[in-house]
């Protein structure tokens, strides 16, 4: 099998094309998020934290010089992107927790008996013939 067509194979699982389905989600998720952190949960933080932007928190560790940048540690950037991060782990706990207790589910609903053999129809036929008789 050329290398090509094991490719081929493995990239047409299921599983694979699953799981690349969910990480465009996934990234597509993660921007919503920040978004949202950004720009509904953080203005409001930051007001009651006394009109504080978070994206101007920085510690200055140089002052810029001419045309070269100041260097600075933006922790302010850094406490935003903790929150991002912990709205969407808390989203994929939930979303988790849903998709185990729907499997708890299936594992928990009991198997269909198995349809009679066509030995066991044709004596239950017979018994019921000589019932009759």
């Amino acid at each position: 099998m050329s290398m090509v067509q094991e490719f081929k194979k493995f990239a047409m699982r299921g599983n694979v094309v699953d799981m690349a389905v969910g990480i465009v989600i996934g990234a597509a998720f993660g921007k919503i998020v920040s978004s949202f952190v950004a720009d509904v949960i953080m203005p409001p933080l930051g007001l009651l934290l006394g009109g504080v932007d978070f994206k101007d928190l920085v510690i200055v560790l140089q002052e810029a010089v001419g045309e070269t940048p100041a260097v600075v540690i933006a922790y302010g950037q850094f406490i935003q992107t903790v929150v991002d991060f912990v709205i969407i782990a808390f989203a994929i706990f939930i979303v988790i927790k849903a998709m185990n207790s729907l499997k708890a589910k299936e594992e928990a609903a009991p198997a269909a008996p198995p349809a009679p053999s066509k030995e066991e129809l044709l004596l239950t036929e017979i018994r019921d013939l000589l019932k009759g008789k």
